[in-house]
Protein backbone atom coordinates (compact mmCIF):
# COMPACT_ATOMS: atom_id res chain seq x y z
CA UNK A 1 0.00 0.00 0.00
CA UNK A 2 1.46 3.77 -1.23
CA UNK A 3 1.57 6.57 1.20
CA UNK A 4 -0.81 8.41 -0.29
CA UNK A 5 -3.01 5.67 -0.20
CA UNK A 6 -2.87 5.77 3.82
CA UNK A 7 -3.05 9.58 3.52
CA UNK A 8 -6.26 9.41 1.59
CA UNK A 9 -7.56 6.89 4.28
CA UNK A 10 -6.31 9.14 6.91
CA UNK A 11 -8.16 11.58 5.36
CA UNK A 12 -11.40 10.14 4.26
CA UNK A 13 -11.77 8.74 8.39
CA UNK A 14 -11.07 12.56 9.70
CA UNK A 15 -13.80 13.89 7.30
CA UNK A 16 -16.12 10.91 8.36
CA UNK A 17 -15.64 11.70 12.16
CA UNK A 18 -16.32 15.37 11.49
CA UNK A 19 -19.64 14.53 9.66
CA UNK A 20 -20.53 12.08 12.17
CA UNK A 21 -19.88 14.69 15.13
CA UNK A 22 -21.43 17.39 13.33
CA UNK A 23 -24.43 15.12 12.60
CA UNK A 24 -24.34 13.92 16.10
CA UNK A 25 -24.45 17.49 17.14
CA UNK A 26 -27.65 18.48 14.83
CA UNK A 27 -29.40 15.26 16.53
CA UNK A 28 -28.90 16.38 20.01
CA UNK A 29 -29.87 20.25 19.32
CA UNK A 30 -33.20 18.71 17.86
CA UNK A 31 -34.01 16.50 20.70
CA UNK A 32 -33.07 20.01 23.31
CA UNK A 33 -34.78 21.90 21.06
CA UNK A 34 -38.23 19.38 21.43
CA UNK A 35 -37.24 18.88 25.38
CA UNK A 36 -37.56 22.93 25.44
CA UNK A 37 -40.79 22.78 23.81
CA UNK A 38 -42.40 19.81 25.70
CA UNK A 39 -41.27 21.70 28.90
CA UNK A 40 -42.72 25.03 27.97
CA UNK A 41 -46.26 22.97 27.35
CA UNK A 42 -45.95 21.03 30.14
CA UNK A 43 -45.74 24.80 31.87
CA UNK A 44 -48.84 26.10 29.51
CA UNK A 45 -50.76 22.81 30.86
CA UNK A 46 -49.91 23.31 34.13
CA UNK A 47 -50.92 26.95 34.26
CA UNK A 48 -53.95 26.15 32.72
CA UNK A 49 -54.34 23.70 35.78
CA UNK A 50 -53.61 26.08 38.17
CA UNK A 51 -55.44 28.58 36.56
CA UNK A 52 -58.78 26.01 36.47
CA UNK A 53 -57.95 24.97 40.12
CA UNK A 54 -57.82 28.58 41.26
CA UNK A 55 -60.99 29.18 39.22
CA UNK A 56 -63.22 26.02 40.96
CA UNK A 57 -61.63 27.12 44.08
CA UNK A 58 -63.21 30.60 44.11
CA UNK A 59 -66.53 29.70 43.15
CA UNK A 60 -66.80 26.70 45.85
CA UNK A 61 -65.30 29.29 48.36
CA UNK A 62 -67.88 31.52 47.16
CA UNK A 63 -70.96 28.90 47.74
CA UNK A 64 -69.17 27.97 51.01
CA UNK A 65 -69.48 31.43 51.62
CA UNK A 66 -73.35 32.04 50.20
CA UNK A 67 -74.30 29.07 52.29
CA UNK A 68 -72.90 30.14 55.66
CA UNK A 69 -74.14 33.21 54.73
CA UNK A 70 -77.87 31.71 53.90
CA UNK A 71 -77.59 29.30 57.35
CA UNK A 72 -76.57 32.06 59.59
CA UNK A 73 -79.34 34.06 58.20
CA UNK A 74 -81.46 31.29 59.11
CA UNK A 75 -79.97 30.77 62.87
CA UNK A 76 -80.39 34.89 63.35
CA UNK A 77 -84.14 35.04 62.11
CA UNK A 78 -84.84 31.89 63.84
CA UNK A 79 -82.98 33.79 67.30
CA UNK A 80 -84.75 36.86 66.76
CA UNK A 81 -88.28 34.98 66.64
CA UNK A 82 -87.42 32.97 69.92
CA UNK A 83 -86.02 36.28 71.65
CA UNK A 84 -89.67 38.19 70.33
CA UNK A 85 -91.88 34.57 71.95
CA UNK A 86 -89.27 35.48 74.60
CA UNK A 87 -90.20 39.17 74.71
CA UNK A 88 -93.52 38.53 74.32
CA UNK A 89 -93.91 35.80 76.95
CA UNK A 90 -92.02 38.06 79.69
CA UNK A 91 -94.31 40.66 79.03
CA UNK A 92 -97.23 38.54 78.96
CA UNK A 93 -95.52 37.56 82.75
CA UNK A 94 -94.64 40.74 83.49
CA UNK A 95 -98.57 41.90 83.23
CA UNK A 96 -99.15 39.18 85.60
CA UNK A 97 -96.74 39.78 88.06
CA UNK A 98 -98.10 43.54 88.00
CA UNK A 99 -101.95 41.99 88.77
CA UNK A 100 -100.75 39.99 90.80
CA UNK A 101 -99.08 42.81 92.78
CA UNK A 102 -102.61 44.97 92.26
CA UNK A 103 -104.32 42.01 93.83
CA UNK A 104 -101.72 41.51 96.79
CA UNK A 105 -101.28 45.51 97.42
CA UNK A 106 -105.62 45.31 97.39
CA UNK A 107 -105.63 42.28 100.29
CA UNK A 108 -103.07 43.96 102.07
CA UNK A 109 -104.85 47.36 102.31
CA UNK A 110 -108.04 44.80 103.24
CA UNK A 111 -105.86 42.85 105.50
CA UNK A 112 -105.03 45.98 107.25
CA UNK A 113 -108.60 47.28 107.79
CA UNK A 114 -109.61 43.49 108.57
CA UNK A 115 -107.21 44.01 111.42
CA UNK A 116 -107.81 46.89 112.25
CA UNK A 117 -111.31 45.89 112.35
CA UNK A 118 -110.49 42.84 114.53
CA UNK A 119 -108.34 44.67 117.00
CA UNK A 120 -111.40 46.52 117.59
CA UNK A 121 -113.58 43.58 118.13
CA UNK A 122 -110.57 42.58 120.26
CA UNK A 123 -110.78 45.04 122.66
CA UNK A 124 -114.78 45.02 123.07
CA UNK A 125 -114.32 41.02 123.36
CA UNK A 126 -112.00 41.49 126.08
CA UNK A 127 -114.48 43.72 127.79
CA UNK A 128 -117.40 41.33 127.44
CA UNK A 129 -114.91 38.58 128.45
CA UNK A 130 -114.27 40.94 131.80
CA UNK A 131 -118.19 40.85 132.20
CA UNK A 132 -118.47 37.31 131.52
CA UNK A 133 -115.54 35.53 134.14
CA UNK A 134 -117.56 38.01 136.66
CA UNK A 135 -120.93 36.54 135.98
CA UNK A 136 -119.37 32.76 135.69
CA UNK A 137 -117.83 33.34 138.99
CA UNK A 138 -120.84 34.56 140.52
CA UNK A 139 -122.70 31.41 138.53
CA UNK A 140 -120.36 29.04 139.71
CA UNK A 141 -121.04 30.03 143.83
CA UNK A 142 -124.63 30.10 142.73
CA UNK A 143 -124.41 26.51 141.49
CA UNK A 144 -122.14 25.37 144.20
CA UNK A 145 -124.45 26.74 146.78
CA UNK A 146 -127.04 24.88 144.69
CA UNK A 147 -125.53 21.27 144.10
CA UNK A 148 -123.43 21.03 146.94
CA UNK A 149 -120.69 19.94 144.69
CA UNK A 150 -117.34 21.26 144.41
CA UNK A 151 -115.44 22.31 140.54
CA UNK A 152 -113.82 19.40 140.98
CA UNK A 153 -116.65 16.90 141.84
CA UNK A 154 -118.95 19.06 138.82
CA UNK A 155 -116.30 17.97 136.25
CA UNK A 156 -115.76 14.50 137.34
CA UNK A 157 -119.50 13.84 136.92
CA UNK A 158 -119.78 15.92 133.89
CA UNK A 159 -116.85 14.01 131.91
CA UNK A 160 -118.17 10.88 133.40
CA UNK A 161 -121.55 11.65 131.58
CA UNK A 162 -119.65 12.61 128.34
CA UNK A 163 -117.62 9.47 128.21
CA UNK A 164 -120.91 7.46 128.80
CA UNK A 165 -122.62 9.55 125.82
CA UNK A 166 -119.72 9.12 123.45
CA UNK A 167 -119.44 5.29 124.15
CA UNK A 168 -123.52 5.10 123.56
CA UNK A 169 -122.62 6.62 120.18
CA UNK A 170 -119.56 4.97 119.66
CA UNK A 171 -121.34 1.33 120.12
CA UNK A 172 -124.19 2.27 117.84
CA UNK A 173 -121.58 4.05 114.91
CA UNK A 174 -120.07 0.45 115.15
CA UNK A 175 -123.43 -1.59 115.32
CA UNK A 176 -124.14 0.05 111.98
CA UNK A 177 -120.88 0.33 110.35
CA UNK A 178 -120.46 -3.76 110.90
CA UNK A 179 -124.09 -4.42 110.15
CA UNK A 180 -123.80 -2.37 106.70
CA UNK A 181 -120.21 -4.19 106.12
CA UNK A 182 -121.32 -7.86 107.29
CA UNK A 183 -124.76 -7.33 105.21
CA UNK A 184 -123.60 -8.35 101.63
CA UNK A 185 -120.20 -9.45 102.94
CA UNK A 186 -121.32 -12.20 105.37
CA UNK A 187 -124.03 -13.26 102.82
CA UNK A 188 -121.38 -13.81 100.18
CA UNK A 189 -118.44 -15.30 102.05
CA UNK A 190 -121.46 -17.57 103.36
CA UNK A 191 -122.55 -18.72 99.94
CA UNK A 192 -119.30 -19.55 98.82
CA UNK A 193 -118.52 -21.77 102.17
CA UNK A 194 -121.26 -23.52 101.65
CA UNK A 195 -121.01 -24.04 98.05
CA UNK A 196 -117.33 -25.63 98.28
CA UNK A 197 -118.65 -27.80 101.41
CA UNK A 198 -121.39 -29.13 99.95
CA UNK A 199 -119.41 -29.67 96.83
CA UNK A 200 -116.79 -31.69 98.87
CA UNK A 201 -117.77 -35.33 99.43
CA UNK A 202 -114.37 -36.89 100.08
CA UNK A 203 -114.47 -39.94 102.50
CA UNK A 204 -112.50 -39.36 105.90
CA UNK A 205 -109.85 -41.90 107.11
CA UNK A 206 -108.54 -41.57 110.80
CA UNK A 207 -105.11 -43.37 111.51
CA UNK A 208 -103.49 -44.14 114.63
CA UNK A 209 -99.62 -43.85 114.84
CA UNK A 210 -98.48 -47.09 115.65
CA UNK A 211 -98.79 -50.00 113.56
CA UNK A 212 -100.07 -53.82 114.65
CA UNK A 213 -99.55 -56.24 113.21
CA UNK A 214 -101.89 -59.57 114.27
CA UNK A 215 -100.14 -63.12 114.15
CA UNK A 216 -101.58 -66.66 112.97
CA UNK A 217 -100.64 -67.91 116.81
CA UNK A 218 -98.61 -66.42 119.69
CA UNK A 219 -95.70 -69.30 118.29
CA UNK A 220 -94.98 -66.62 116.00
CA UNK A 221 -93.70 -64.09 118.10
CA UNK A 222 -90.88 -66.78 118.98
CA UNK A 223 -90.17 -67.25 115.64
CA UNK A 224 -89.99 -63.16 114.92
CA UNK A 225 -87.67 -62.84 118.01
CA UNK A 226 -85.20 -65.57 116.64
CA UNK A 227 -82.50 -67.20 118.20
CA UNK A 228 -80.53 -64.96 120.68
CA UNK A 229 -82.96 -62.20 118.98
CA UNK A 230 -81.40 -62.65 115.30
CA UNK A 231 -84.88 -61.98 113.80
CA UNK A 232 -86.18 -59.24 115.41
CA UNK A 233 -83.09 -57.08 115.34
CA UNK A 234 -82.18 -57.85 111.58
CA UNK A 235 -85.84 -56.49 111.37
CA UNK A 236 -85.68 -53.36 113.37
CA UNK A 237 -82.07 -52.70 111.35
CA UNK A 238 -83.54 -53.11 108.01
CA UNK A 239 -86.93 -51.22 108.83
CA UNK A 240 -85.12 -48.24 111.90
CA UNK A 241 -88.64 -49.75 113.51
CA UNK A 242 -89.22 -50.73 116.80
CA UNK A 243 -90.92 -54.55 117.41
CA UNK A 244 -92.73 -54.10 120.61
CA UNK A 245 -93.36 -58.16 121.31
CA UNK A 246 -95.53 -57.90 124.64
CA UNK A 247 -98.04 -59.74 126.47
CA UNK A 248 -101.07 -59.05 124.01
CA UNK A 249 -102.18 -62.01 122.62
CA UNK A 250 -101.37 -62.73 118.87
CA UNK A 251 -100.27 -59.35 117.91
CA UNK A 252 -97.45 -57.34 117.27
CA UNK A 253 -96.78 -53.71 117.99
CA UNK A 254 -94.70 -51.31 115.20
CA UNK A 255 -93.32 -48.08 116.83
CA UNK A 256 -91.52 -45.47 114.87
CA UNK A 257 -91.44 -41.91 114.09
CA UNK A 258 -91.41 -42.50 110.53
CA UNK A 259 -94.89 -43.70 108.84
CA UNK A 260 -93.38 -44.50 105.94
CA UNK A 261 -90.79 -46.62 107.59
CA UNK A 262 -93.39 -47.99 110.19
CA UNK A 263 -95.51 -48.94 106.77
CA UNK A 264 -92.30 -50.75 105.05
CA UNK A 265 -92.24 -53.10 108.36
CA UNK A 266 -95.39 -53.73 108.67
CA UNK A 267 -95.45 -54.98 104.98
CA UNK A 268 -92.34 -56.55 105.54
CA UNK A 269 -93.70 -58.09 108.55
CA UNK A 270 -97.11 -59.85 107.18
CA UNK A 271 -95.14 -61.16 103.86
CA UNK A 272 -92.89 -63.00 106.05
CA UNK A 273 -95.80 -64.21 108.04
CA UNK A 274 -97.45 -65.40 105.50
CA UNK A 275 -93.85 -66.88 103.92
CA UNK A 276 -93.15 -68.61 107.04
CA UNK A 277 -89.18 -68.10 106.29
CA UNK A 278 -88.05 -65.82 109.11
CA UNK A 279 -84.08 -65.16 109.25
CA UNK A 280 -81.76 -62.59 108.45
CA UNK A 281 -81.54 -62.76 104.74
CA UNK A 282 -84.85 -63.31 104.06
CA UNK A 283 -85.72 -60.08 105.96
CA UNK A 284 -83.29 -58.08 104.09
CA UNK A 285 -84.66 -59.14 101.08
CA UNK A 286 -88.28 -58.78 101.66
CA UNK A 287 -87.69 -55.28 103.21
CA UNK A 288 -85.59 -54.32 100.51
CA UNK A 289 -88.49 -55.19 97.92
CA UNK A 290 -91.24 -53.77 100.09
CA UNK A 291 -88.92 -51.00 100.42
CA UNK A 292 -89.50 -50.58 96.26
CA UNK A 293 -93.17 -51.56 96.64
CA UNK A 294 -94.17 -48.64 99.13
CA UNK A 295 -91.50 -46.20 96.90
CA UNK A 296 -93.91 -46.90 94.06
CA UNK A 297 -97.29 -46.81 96.22
CA UNK A 298 -96.49 -43.35 97.42
CA UNK A 299 -95.35 -42.04 93.44
CA UNK A 300 -98.86 -43.41 93.11
CA UNK A 301 -100.61 -41.92 95.41
CA UNK A 302 -99.29 -38.50 94.82
CA UNK A 303 -100.28 -38.90 91.07
CA UNK A 304 -103.50 -39.97 91.90
CA UNK A 305 -104.22 -36.72 94.33
CA UNK A 306 -102.81 -34.43 91.49
CA UNK A 307 -104.72 -36.36 89.30
CA UNK A 308 -108.17 -35.74 90.93
CA UNK A 309 -107.77 -32.46 91.01
CA UNK A 310 -106.53 -31.67 87.62
CA UNK A 311 -102.91 -30.57 88.80
CA UNK A 312 -100.69 -30.99 86.68
CA UNK A 313 -96.82 -30.05 85.55
CA UNK A 314 -95.78 -31.18 89.29
CA UNK A 315 -92.23 -32.04 89.98
CA UNK A 316 -91.74 -35.90 89.90
CA UNK A 317 -90.14 -35.66 93.30
CA UNK A 318 -92.41 -33.32 94.80
CA UNK A 319 -95.46 -35.81 93.70
CA UNK A 320 -93.12 -37.81 96.24
CA UNK A 321 -93.05 -35.86 98.90
CA UNK A 322 -96.79 -35.37 98.74
CA UNK A 323 -97.44 -39.31 98.10
CA UNK A 324 -95.45 -39.71 101.59
CA UNK A 325 -98.40 -37.64 103.27
CA UNK A 326 -100.82 -40.51 102.95
CA UNK A 327 -99.05 -42.43 106.02
CA UNK A 328 -98.40 -39.38 108.02
CA UNK A 329 -101.34 -37.63 110.02
CA UNK A 330 -102.30 -34.81 112.28
CA UNK A 331 -104.54 -35.09 115.43
CA UNK A 332 -105.35 -38.48 113.51
CA UNK A 333 -106.43 -36.72 110.06
CA UNK A 334 -104.73 -38.19 106.83
CA UNK A 335 -102.75 -35.67 105.69
CA UNK A 336 -103.03 -36.73 101.85
CA UNK A 337 -106.76 -36.90 102.22
CA UNK A 338 -106.67 -33.63 104.05
CA UNK A 339 -104.68 -31.54 101.15
CA UNK A 340 -107.04 -33.32 98.65
CA UNK A 341 -109.54 -31.70 100.95
CA UNK A 342 -107.91 -28.20 101.09
CA UNK A 343 -107.19 -27.92 97.20
CA UNK A 344 -110.81 -29.13 96.50
CA UNK A 345 -112.36 -26.25 99.15
CA UNK A 346 -109.83 -23.85 97.60
CA UNK A 347 -110.64 -24.41 94.22
CA UNK A 348 -114.68 -24.52 95.13
CA UNK A 349 -114.14 -21.04 96.15
CA UNK A 350 -111.93 -19.52 93.76
CA UNK A 351 -114.45 -20.82 90.97
CA UNK A 352 -117.09 -18.73 93.46
CA UNK A 353 -115.60 -15.33 93.41
CA UNK A 354 -113.77 -15.66 89.82
CA UNK A 355 -110.74 -16.58 90.76
CA UNK A 356 -107.79 -19.17 89.29
CA UNK A 357 -109.07 -22.72 90.33
CA UNK A 358 -106.17 -24.20 89.02
CA UNK A 359 -103.88 -22.00 90.95
CA UNK A 360 -106.05 -22.30 93.85
CA UNK A 361 -106.15 -26.09 93.97
CA UNK A 362 -102.65 -26.29 93.61
CA UNK A 363 -101.49 -24.14 96.55
CA UNK A 364 -104.23 -26.08 98.53
CA UNK A 365 -102.61 -29.31 97.54
CA UNK A 366 -99.45 -28.19 98.40
CA UNK A 367 -99.76 -26.26 101.47
CA UNK A 368 -98.94 -29.34 104.03
CA UNK A 369 -95.86 -30.44 102.24
CA UNK A 370 -93.99 -29.20 104.52
CA UNK A 371 -95.14 -32.39 107.21
CA UNK A 372 -93.44 -35.00 105.00
CA UNK A 373 -89.95 -33.72 106.27
CA UNK A 374 -90.82 -31.35 109.35
CA UNK A 375 -89.57 -34.60 111.34
CA UNK A 376 -86.40 -34.35 109.84
CA UNK A 377 -85.91 -30.74 109.60
CA UNK A 378 -86.45 -28.28 112.20
CA UNK A 379 -89.02 -25.45 111.81
CA UNK A 380 -92.66 -24.75 110.99
CA UNK A 381 -93.87 -27.26 108.59
CA UNK A 382 -95.51 -24.09 106.23
CA UNK A 383 -92.26 -22.87 106.08
CA UNK A 384 -90.33 -26.01 105.45
CA UNK A 385 -92.60 -26.63 102.76
CA UNK A 386 -92.13 -23.10 101.32
CA UNK A 387 -88.70 -23.74 101.13
CA UNK A 388 -89.68 -27.25 99.06
CA UNK A 389 -91.67 -25.97 96.68
CA UNK A 390 -89.16 -22.94 95.74
CA UNK A 391 -86.64 -25.74 95.11
CA UNK A 392 -88.62 -27.72 93.04
CA UNK A 393 -89.93 -24.75 90.93
CA UNK A 394 -93.00 -23.97 92.04
CA UNK A 395 -94.65 -20.71 91.38
CA UNK A 396 -94.28 -17.32 93.88
CA UNK A 397 -97.92 -17.51 94.34
CA UNK A 398 -97.92 -21.24 95.62
CA UNK A 399 -94.51 -20.63 97.82
CA UNK A 400 -96.62 -17.67 99.00
CA UNK A 401 -99.75 -19.34 100.05
CA UNK A 402 -98.01 -22.76 101.42
CA UNK A 403 -95.91 -20.34 103.42
CA UNK A 404 -98.70 -18.14 105.08
CA UNK A 405 -101.16 -20.68 105.82
CA UNK A 406 -100.64 -20.58 109.38
CA UNK A 407 -99.33 -16.84 109.35
CA UNK A 408 -95.88 -17.73 109.76
CA UNK A 409 -95.83 -15.40 107.04
CA UNK A 410 -98.29 -12.17 106.89
CA UNK A 411 -100.66 -12.97 103.91
CA UNK A 412 -100.57 -11.08 100.57
CA UNK A 413 -103.19 -12.09 98.18
CA UNK A 414 -106.99 -13.48 98.12
CA UNK A 415 -105.70 -16.88 97.43
CA UNK A 416 -103.31 -17.08 100.68
CA UNK A 417 -106.56 -16.09 102.25
CA UNK A 418 -108.65 -18.79 100.78
CA UNK A 419 -106.25 -21.73 101.79
CA UNK A 420 -106.49 -20.63 104.91
CA UNK A 421 -110.36 -20.76 105.36
CA UNK A 422 -110.27 -24.08 103.18
CA UNK A 423 -107.38 -25.51 106.09
CA UNK A 424 -109.94 -24.19 108.85
CA UNK A 425 -112.80 -25.68 107.36
CA UNK A 426 -111.18 -29.02 106.09
CA UNK A 427 -109.73 -29.53 110.44
CA UNK A 428 -112.87 -28.04 111.89
CA UNK A 429 -115.24 -29.52 110.64
CA UNK A 430 -117.09 -32.37 112.52
CA UNK A 431 -115.38 -35.46 113.10
CA UNK A 432 -112.27 -34.13 110.62
CA UNK A 433 -110.06 -34.34 113.98
CA UNK A 434 -109.60 -36.06 117.18
CA UNK A 435 -108.97 -33.73 120.80
CA UNK A 436 -108.70 -35.52 123.84
CA UNK A 437 -111.60 -35.22 126.27
CA UNK A 438 -109.77 -33.33 129.09
CA UNK A 439 -108.97 -30.49 126.55
CA UNK A 440 -112.07 -30.29 125.09
CA UNK A 441 -113.69 -29.95 128.27
CA UNK A 442 -110.95 -27.65 129.66
CA UNK A 443 -111.25 -25.03 126.70
CA UNK A 444 -115.06 -24.65 126.76
CA UNK A 445 -114.59 -24.21 130.59
CA UNK A 446 -112.13 -21.18 129.93
CA UNK A 447 -114.66 -19.81 127.23
CA UNK A 448 -117.32 -19.78 129.90
CA UNK A 449 -115.33 -18.02 132.05
CA UNK A 450 -113.80 -15.48 130.33
CA UNK A 451 -117.18 -14.54 129.31
CA UNK A 452 -118.30 -14.47 133.21
CA UNK A 453 -115.08 -12.21 134.09
CA UNK A 454 -117.42 -9.16 132.65
CA UNK A 455 -119.86 -6.83 134.30
CA UNK A 456 -122.91 -7.61 133.70
CA UNK A 457 -122.66 -11.01 132.26
CA UNK A 458 -125.20 -13.09 133.90
CA UNK A 459 -124.39 -16.79 132.27
CA UNK A 460 -122.56 -18.24 129.47
CA UNK A 461 -122.44 -20.99 127.13
CA UNK A 462 -119.97 -22.35 124.90
CA UNK A 463 -121.52 -24.84 122.02
CA UNK A 464 -121.50 -26.26 118.71
CA UNK A 465 -118.00 -28.05 120.15
CA UNK A 466 -117.01 -25.12 121.13
CA UNK A 467 -117.38 -22.69 117.94
CA UNK A 468 -119.72 -20.70 119.40
CA UNK A 469 -120.18 -18.73 122.51
CA UNK A 470 -123.41 -17.55 124.18
CA UNK A 471 -123.41 -14.53 126.62
CA UNK A 472 -126.47 -13.73 128.48
CA UNK A 473 -126.16 -10.26 129.89
CA UNK A 474 -128.29 -8.62 132.48
CA UNK A 475 -131.10 -6.30 130.65
CA UNK A 476 -131.01 -3.66 133.66
CA UNK A 477 -127.28 -3.59 133.05
CA UNK A 478 -126.35 -3.43 129.81
CA UNK A 479 -127.73 -1.44 127.12
CA UNK A 480 -128.52 -2.60 123.16
CA UNK A 481 -125.27 -0.53 122.16
CA UNK A 482 -123.20 -1.50 125.13
CA UNK A 483 -124.11 -5.65 123.99
CA UNK A 484 -121.74 -4.92 120.40
CA UNK A 485 -118.97 -3.10 122.88
CA UNK A 486 -118.89 -6.13 125.00
CA UNK A 487 -118.91 -8.94 121.91
CA UNK A 488 -116.04 -7.19 120.85
CA UNK A 489 -113.64 -7.19 124.30
CA UNK A 490 -114.84 -10.79 124.67
CA UNK A 491 -113.62 -11.55 121.72
CA UNK A 492 -110.29 -9.91 122.04
CA UNK A 493 -110.07 -10.98 125.53
CA UNK A 494 -110.12 -15.48 123.90
CA UNK A 495 -107.88 -14.40 121.75
CA UNK A 496 -105.67 -13.16 123.75
CA UNK A 497 -106.01 -15.78 126.20
CA UNK A 498 -106.81 -19.39 124.45
CA UNK A 499 -104.80 -20.93 121.64
CA UNK A 500 -107.62 -22.50 119.66
CA UNK A 501 -108.31 -23.69 115.89
CA UNK A 502 -110.20 -22.28 113.07
CA UNK A 503 -112.61 -19.24 114.57
CA UNK A 504 -115.02 -18.64 117.85
CA UNK A 505 -118.31 -16.97 117.37
CA UNK A 506 -119.53 -14.57 120.44
CA UNK A 507 -123.59 -14.00 120.59
CA UNK A 508 -124.13 -11.57 123.48
CA UNK A 509 -128.20 -11.64 124.19
CA UNK A 510 -129.63 -9.01 125.94
CA UNK A 511 -133.39 -9.58 126.79
CA UNK A 512 -135.78 -7.74 128.68
CA UNK A 513 -138.34 -10.56 130.39
CA UNK A 514 -142.15 -9.08 131.59
CA UNK A 515 -143.55 -11.47 134.21
CA UNK A 516 -147.13 -10.84 136.07
CA UNK A 517 -149.17 -13.54 137.68
CA UNK A 518 -152.97 -13.69 137.41
CA UNK A 519 -154.97 -14.66 140.85
CA UNK A 520 -158.44 -14.93 141.45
Amino acid sequence: MHFSDIIVYIIIFIVGFVLAYWIKGRILSKRSKDYEDEGHRILEDAKRRAETLQREAKVEAKDRLYNMKSKFDAETNETRLELKQQDKRVAQKMEKVERRQEQIDKRDSDLQRTEKRIKEQEESVDLKKVEFDKLIDEQKVQLEKISGLTIDEAKGLLLKAMENDARHDGAKLIKRITSEAKEEADKEAKKVIATAIQRYAGDFVAERTVSVVQLPSDEMKGRIIGREGRNIRAIEAATGIDLIIDDTPEAVILSGFNPVRREVARLSLEKLIADGRIHPARIEEVVKTVTDEVAQTIKESGDQAAFDLGVHGINNELIKVLGSLKFRTSYAQNVLQHSVEVGFLCGVMASELGLNAKLAKRMGLLHDIGKAIDHENEGPHALLGSKLAKKYGESEEVVQGIACHHEDVPPTTVYDLLVQAADSISGARPGARKELLENYVKRLEDLEKIALSFDGVSSSYAIQAGRELRVIVEGDVVRDEDAVMLSRDIVKQIEETLTFPGQIKVTVIRETRAVEYANK
